[in-house]
This record gives structure tokens, C-alpha cells and sequence, in this order.
């Protein structure tokens, strides 16, 4: 296994008849989410859950991390906005695959510029830096087009993601990183905020260091050619599922650049042109 945690995108095939099949998803979606839920609250990362819902069948997929989700706010956890991932290509490219996905953010995984993030929180984590959107109106009614998503921008903000796989080794295909909520784990929010009349996401640059050393760089147009485009697919696609973006959410765009593995005590720091610098810190334990 690579340390990219290859994501493998064959096909599987099945002998079943679409009968069987559409009485064995619900049992199989079941399945995968328990073993995501255990994984999490055993801190023990799984097997893969690909073998229950197949590698191709994001609708699956996404039963599975809104079952997750269903879960985690059923023991007082609160929507506060999505993510969005595998936008940018040095991460297509390091996890295989061709097309974004999206997540859910939870209040709990939320932190303070400056602050640190205890290193249990997030089970295999690697950060990437992006530009994350405040909503100041819904995306919910009428046309979904660029300047209505500009539009319905409040304002801009550097951010940091502490992506995390409740899965063994990143040994994920693309079903597998849609069911463990996109890979989501914590993200934390820089100080400084920008409207878009005083800021431009496409053509911001990026640099992040871990512990001093740069580790990652990039610019808005790595995400999907310009984040506010990533922000409209996702507020079509969020629309199409009947859960559309609405106004006080958070989104995280997606990587401006490659995801980088964190240790016990990291320290982060990440430069937007125009946003100014985010940074966090991992616990120096492992409980």
C-alpha cells in the first residue's frame, strides 16, 4: 500500500437479481455504517466497507454517511455546515480518483484559530489547507448559477482541514470515502474575513508548512478551476438530495493543494494572499 492510501476504483459485479439487490442494500448500508460508528468509538480504524456497498454506488454511499450522521446528532451533535472534497487534482491524484464528493460539518469538529486539536480526535489525520465560504442566504429556490452563489457569499475565510479515515491505512475507493462522511474529522477557521467584493477565490495562493518545513502550495483555480465553482456544485447536488445550503453554514471549498499527514504535536500554519494565516497545533498525546 502506498502512503497515498490508494483509492482503488474497479468496478464489482453482481449475480444478483435487482430484486435481491434492493433488499440486500438496506441491510448492507446497515452494515457499513456500524462498522464506521465502531471504528470511530473504539478508535480502532476498520476494514473498508466497500465489500458491503461496492465501489461504485455513491448512492449507497451516501445511505451510509447520512445514517453515520443520523447517529452522531442523535447524541446532541449540530449541523453547522459541509465540505467539500477531492477538488483539487494533487489530491485526486494522490487518492485516484476523478470527481468531488461532499461531507457533513458538525459543530464538534469546529476549533479556534491557534487552538489544538487533541490528536484522538481525528484518527489518521492529514491536513489540507482551503478557502472556507460563510453563507449569507440560502441556495435552495430558483436558479443555482455563479453569481447567485457569489451572491449569497457573507464572507471568506482561510481555513484548515484535518481530514481523517475511520478506515485502516486510507485503503479507500471513492465509495468507501463518501460513506466515512468525506473523510471529514475537525477544521479550524482563520481570523480574518473578506467579502468578494474585497477578495477573489480563484486567484488566491496558497502555502502551508507543517512544523516549519512547506509541505503543500497551491491556488483557488486548483479547486475544481475556481472554489466558488466547487461551492455551486455542491449547492446543486446538496439541492437534488432535498438538503440545500442555507444561510450561516459553513463550507469548506476544498484542498488548494496536496493533504499532508500530521503526527502527535504538529504544528500547522497555512498563507492565503488576501486572507491572512490560519494555524493549529495536534496534542501531544495519542489518548
Amino acid at each position: 500500500m502506498s502512503d497515498s492510501g490508494r483509492v482503488r476504483q474497479a468496478a464489482t459485479t453482481s449475480d444478483a437479481s435487482p430484486a435481491a439487490d434492493a433488499q440486500r442494500v438496506p441491510r448492507q448500508v446497515a452494515a457499513a455504517a456500524d462498522r464506521l460508528l465502531g471504528a470511530a468509538a473504539t478508535r480502532v480504524p476498520c476494514a473498508p466497507v466497500r465489500d458491503l456497498i461496492g465501489t461504485t454506488d455513491t448512492r449507497a454511499a451516501y445511505a451510509v454517511q447520512q445514517r453515520v450522521t443520523a447517529a452522531r446528532l442523535a447524541r446532541g451533535a449540530r449541523v453547522v455546515g459541509r465540505k467539500i472534497g477531492l477538488t483539487s487534482p494533487a489530491v485526486q491524484r494522490q487518492l485516484g480518483v476523478e470527481q468531488p464528493d461532499f461531507g457533513v460539518l458538525l459543530d464538534d469538529m469546529g476549533h479556534a484559530d491557534g487552538a489544538t486539536v487533541p490528536y484522538a480526535r481525528v484518527l489518521q489525520p492529514r491536513v489540507e489547507a482551503e478557502i472556507a465560504f460563510v453563507l449569507g442566504a440560502d441556495l435552495a429556490e430558483g436558479p443555482l448559477d455563479l453569481p447567485r452563489v457569489r451572491a449569497a457569499v457573507d464572507h471568506a475565510v482561510a481555513a484548515l482541514e484535518i481530514c481523517g479515515s475511520r478506515i485502516a491505512d486510507w485503503d479507500i475507493t471513492l465509495s468507501d470515502t463518501v460513506a466515512d462522511n468525506a473523510s471529514a474529522g475537525a477544521f479550524v477557521l482563520g481570523r480574518e474575513h473578506r467579502t468578494l467584493a474585497a477578495f477573489e477565490p480563484r486567484t488566491a495562493a496558497m502555502e502551508m508548512s507543517v512544523d516549519g518545513r512547506r509541505v503543500s502550495e497551491g491556488t483557488g483555480a486548483d479547486c475544481l478551476g475556481d472554489p466558488l465553482a466547487a461551492v455551486l456544485w455542491l449547492a446543486r447536488t446538496a439541492r437534488d438530495t432535498g438538503d440545500p445550503l442555507r444561510a450561516g453554514q459553513v463550507v469548506l471549498s476544498g484542498a488548494l493543494g496536496p493533504m499532508h499527514p500530521l503526527t502527535p504535536g504538529s504544528r500547522v500554519t497555512a498563507v492565503i494572499s488576501g486572507l491572512g494565516t490560519v494555524t493549529t497545533a495536534i496534542g501531544e498525546g495519542t489518548a
